[in-house]
Order: structure tokens, then C-alpha cells, then sequence
């Protein structure tokens, strides 16, 4: 049962979280890390994010369902009651918000709760009435490296700005990805991505554009003094690979096999983007 309840909480999706959280906190740190001061953000953040999963598995119990990549999910199935569920979520909640103010700052706190707003209540119940909700979910998932950046360093200023950025613009093809190759999934639960509203085409389009964006918008990092010339040289190299395989998108015969590509060639730009900061 214990096990029930940890895989109810997304634990994939703490753990990508948390790793760009710990390289922001080194980031804002510049120098001056805290160790302790680490383990209270992570272990505050990561309780957070544990929560807002848990009330996104309750808001989507019925889409899951549908989705056979879901649908052994604890609620979906009924594992797990709603009542020892949701007091699950609220309990893991008010322990991350109850760390992160005692031991961080009311910045941190701030942002925090502020993705959790958005992740819960926006993304989660709007995701199904429009494609727009991707990006409304790409903005809670660039929040943790935030709340990392914002409690080393206590202020939010330009560095603060660009990892917002960047996560947003990295997001958006990663979970393009997602969507293209389990379109099944999200055509059968009727979820409006945009592979299935507008097709592969258009999704492969958007996705160079984001690639693109995202290129850039780390080479800001070097510009405003926040990293050095290493980090700017594989973080470019990383992205033009990632810009590389996505044109050949446009000319692949399988584009299941290709967005699952897309997708591990994704999860190796941000951890090694993350690593660079982190020791560049």
C-alpha cells in the first residue's frame, strides 16, 4: 500500500523537477551555498510538487480510465479512496509550504504556491476545453527551478527570469513529444493537444520554433554573467542536436518512433543542462 501511495505522487516527475531545482539553487547561490538551506528547499519543493501530483491523479481519476498508460493509476482503479487520497495531498502540502517557510523566505513560498495554483487549478481542469493548456502547464513546470533560484538567493532578478524561460520554451516540445506518440492515449480520453487537433505537421513546426527559442534564451545566461563559456558551448551543441533530429521530423516515416526520440533527446538536454550550470 505504501508503494501505492509514492507512485500516486508522480515520483518521475518530482525527480525531473528537483534536478532543475538543486542546479538553479547552485546558480543563485553564486558561490555562497548553504547545504542545509538546500535540503529544506528540496525536501519543502519536492512535498509540494508530490501534493500538487496527487491532485492532478484526483482531478484526472476519470480521463485515466480511458488512457492505457494511465489506467492503473491507484484512483482510477479505486486502490486508493478519495478521502484517504485527497488527505494524502493536503497533508503533503501543508508539510512542503510549512519547510519552505520556515527554513526558506516569503519569495520562495510565494512562487511555490503560485505553481501550485496553476498545475492544480488551471492546467488540470482546463486541459481538457483547450490545447492551450499545454502552455499553461509548460509555466507551473518551469516554477520549481524558480523557487530554487529565489530561496539561495532571496531576490527574483534577471537569472531568476531566464530559467523561467528556458523551462517554459524546453517543455513545450518535450511534451509536444508525449503527445505525438501516445496520440492513442489522448484521442481515445479526448484531450485537445495538439497533435490531435491540428496533426503532426503543425506539432512538428511549433516544436522547431520552441527549439529554437529555447537555444536562445540559454545563451542568456553567459550574456548577463550568470555562467561561463563552457556551459554556453554544450548547451548550444545539446540544443542544435535537439534542433537537428527535429527537422528530420519533417521527412521520418514513423513519427511514433521519431517523438520518442524527440522525447529522450529532451530529458538529456535538460539534465545536462542542469549539470552545467551546476559545475560551470
Amino acid at each position: 500500500m505504501l508503494k501505492t501511495y509514492y507512485l500516486l505522487t508522480k515520483p518521475g516527475i518530482i525527480m525531473g523537477n528537483l534536478i532543475t531545482t538543486a542546479a538553479a539553487f547552485v546558480l543563485g547561490s553564486a558561490g555562497q551555498f548553504s547545504g542545509w538551506l538546500f535540503l529544506y528547499t528540496m525536501a519543502g519543493l519536492g512535498c509540494v510538487i508530490a501534493s500538487a501530483c496527487v491532485f492532478n491523479n484526483y482531478i484526472d481519476r476519470h480521463l485515466d480510465q480511458k488512457m492505457a498508460r494511465t489506467k492503473n493509476r491507484a484512483f482510477a482503479t479505486g486502490t486508493i479512496s478519495v478521502e484517504s487520497g485527497l488527505t494524502f495531498a493536503i497533508s503533503l502540502g501543508v508539510v512542503g509550504l510549512a519547510i519552505l517557510a520556515l527554513y526558506t523566505n516569503f519569495l520562495a513560498v510565494a512562487v511555490a504556491s503560485l505553481g501550485f495554483f496553476v498545475y492544480v487549478i488551471l492546467y488540470s481542469l482546463w486541459k481538457t476545453r483547450s490545447g492551450y493548456a499545454t502552455l499553461v502547464g509548460s509555466i507551473s513546470g518551469a516554477v520549481p527551478p524558480v523557487v530554487g533560484y529565489c530561496a539561495a538567493k532571496g531576490s527574483f532578478d534577471a537569472g531568476a527570469l531566464i530559467l523561467f524561460a528556458m523551462l517554459v520554451l524546453w517543455q513545450m516540445p518535450h511534451f509536444f513529444s508525449i503527445a505525438m506518440y501516445r496520440l492513442e492515449d489522448y484521442t481515445s480520453a479526448g484531450i485537445p493537444v495538439l497533435p490531435v487537433e491540428k496533426g503532426s505537421r503543425a506539432t512538428k513546426i511549433q516544436m522547431l520554433l520552441y527549439i529554437i527559442s529555447f537555444i536562445l534564451a540559454s545563451s542568456l545566461l553567459l550574456v548577463f554573467g550568470y555562467t561561463g563559456v563552457t556551459y554556453l558551448v554544450i548547451t548550444t551543441l545539446l540544443g542544435l542536436a535537439w534542433l537537428t533530429l527535429c527537422f528530420q521530423g519533417f521527412t521520418c516515416t514513423d513519427d511514433k518512433k521519431w517523438a520518442r526520440q524527440m522525447f529522450r533527446l529532451s530529458l538529456v538536454v535538460i539534465m545536462a543542462l542542469s549539470a552545467t550550470i551546476s559545475f560551470t
